[in-house]
């Protein structure tokens, strides 16, 4: 007998909420195609609801000393590493993503708790002692008030924890907007914060689609806005919330290429290409979507992919030795299957053909997913539309050229600038690549470098819109205000108006 459908309402001042509005939409198991839930779908007033309990909390919450931040953070920390596998499970049963990624996922949104967790010494300022004869000068970093996140299916426990650790710890108040495709892990962190202490009010969950995105964007009480997902709609969302009067952080979409040099170890490279454009389905945005060949290794190293591709282990996520699960919904397979129709009809050449992949293969109860297999094409031009646009799904492209200077100049070209990777045992090919390659994130013999919390992550180009990078010292910067003060007392004060400006004496 099917299981029931759960409804998955909102979370607002500590509790799940029921939503006014009477729209929803269903959540479903990407291995099997069955409806599990039906999530509410938030119109303008449930946002209200979640904004004024984030203002109501943040006078209190921001006053708190950071080091009492801090040990709810730590708290949250334990209560994460406690119940991780639970929510990888959430993850993989309405993401799809193989459960050892979903696994994965969690440990490096973990990774942000712990960062968050310094707070205390994240948050200190300058101070200058006799900045002028009798007078010092110091700087302080203030909460900004009550701040949004806006996250995307592929990750959902991960990017929100790119947000909300950071931007709670620093005495801001918090409403995340997830996906409506994976809505779960938003309300189970919910309950964790909770129970370690966190205020009500502190994050606050507004289920919903276009409608609740809107609503944060031109709601006064909103500071700032952090989104992560596809570059029209961030750029959407930069223009917008900034034209609101919003700080915005907006990370948009991505293209990224792995340069193979002739010198690379083919075997290390061929392991790097297949988990890279693969895992996760492909529906990552540091996935590694084209392959840049360098001279004669194009011709070594496509048996090796070929053999690879279709032998990997497309399999239901829980199946622990599943390399890939399925695509998210039917409506992402399909767009992914229009590209490889498109890639055929431009003539790249298609070495494997992921669409022909039959759930049925993928473990029992999987025939109605939404399935697709591993998909590689050879001879791929730049003026291709699978090179040029983000498919975010299991196609690798593999694009042929003489030389290294020709790899850096088709990918400094590309209008996304996230990731890139060059595989090389050259030290001083390595050292030219990083320097001059126009990416946010570069890889040397990495190809997915997503960078530790304390460093950052964000791209450049139509990959980022905005001035600073999400999490580590720059998310500090993003939500928070630094302010200056400088003071001196009366005793230090001559007599009679000044009517320069103040020079340092």
């Amino acid at each position: 007998m099917p299981s029931p459908v759960q409804p998955i309402d909102h979370f607002i001042q500590g509790q799940r909420a029921a939503g006014q509005s009477p729209r929803h939409q269903d959540v479903t198991n990407p291995a099997t195609g069955a409806v599990t839930g039906r999530v509410a779908l938030a119109h303008a007033a449930d946002v209200d609801r979640a904004v004024a309990a984030a203002q109501a909390a943040f006078p209190a919450w921001a006053d708190t000393p950071p080091i009492r931040r801090a040990r709810v953070m730590f708290k949250f920390l334990e209560l994460v590493n406690q119940h991780k596998d639970e929510l990888a499970r959430l993850i993989t049963a309405e993401h799809g993503k193989v459960f050892t990624d979903a696994q994965g996922e969690v440990s490096r949104g973990i990774d942000i708790i712990e960062f968050a967790c310094g707070i205390p010494q994240l948050l200190k300022g300058d101070f200058t002692d006799q900045v002028s004869t009798g007078m010092d000068n110091w700087t302080l970093r203030q909460p900004l008030g009550v701040v949004a996140g806006i996250t995307p299916f592929n990750f959902p426990v991960m990017v929100p924890m790119w947000m909300f650790p950071v931007a709670i710890a620093a005495g801001n108040t918090f409403v995340l907007k997830p996906s409506p495709l994976d809505p779960s892990p938003s309300l189970f962190m919910g309950e964790l914060l909770k129970q370690a202490g966190l205020p009500d009010g502190v994050y606050n969950v507004v289920q919903g689609d276009k409608e609740a995105v809107d609503a944060l964007l031109v709601h006064p009480d909103v500071k700032a806005i952090s989104f992560v997902g596809s570059t029209p709609i961030a750029n959407h969302i930069y223009e917008t919330g900034a034209r609101h009067g919003k700080r915005v952080q907006a990370l948009g979409g991505a293209k990224n290429h792995m340069v193979v040099m002739p010198d690379a170890d083919l075997d290390q490279a061929v392991d790097a290409l297949i988990g890279s454009a693969y895992g996760s389905a492909g529906e990552r945005c540091m996935a590694i979507s084209v392959a840049v060949l360098v001279g004669d290794v194009a011709d070594k190293i496509m048996p090796k992919l070929i053999e690879r591709t279709k032998t990997l282990q497309v399999l239901d996520g829980m199946n622990l030795a599943a390399e890939m699960g399925p695509i998210v919904t039917e409506a992402a397979r399909s767009r992914i299957t229009g590209y490889i129709e498109a890639g055929v009809k431009e003539g790249a050449k298609l070495l494997v053909d992921g669409r022909g992949f039959d759930g049925a293969q993928a473990g029992a109860g999987c025939e109605q997913g939404f399935w697709l297999g591993g998909t590689l094409f050879d001879h791929v031009t730049t003026g291709m539309k699978i090179y040029k646009e983000e498919i975010f799904g299991p196609v690798l492209s593999c694009v042929r050229v003489p030389d290294f200077a020709t790899a850096v100049q088709i990918i400094n070209d590309h209008e996304f600038g996230n990731g890139v990777s060059c595989f090389t045992r050259d030290g001083n090919v390595a050292r030219e690549f990083a320097r001059r390659i126009q990416v946010g994130m570069v890889g040397i013999n990495v190809p997915i470098p997503v960078p530790m919390a304390w460093h950052g992550f964000g791209g450049w180009k139509k990959s980022l819109f905005g001035d600073m990078h999400a999490y580590g010292e720059e998310g500090v910067r993003f939500y928070t205000k630094q302010k200056s003060i400088m003071q001196r007392w009366p005793e230090s004060i001559g007599k009679g108006a000044e009517f320069v400006m103040p020079t340092a004496k």
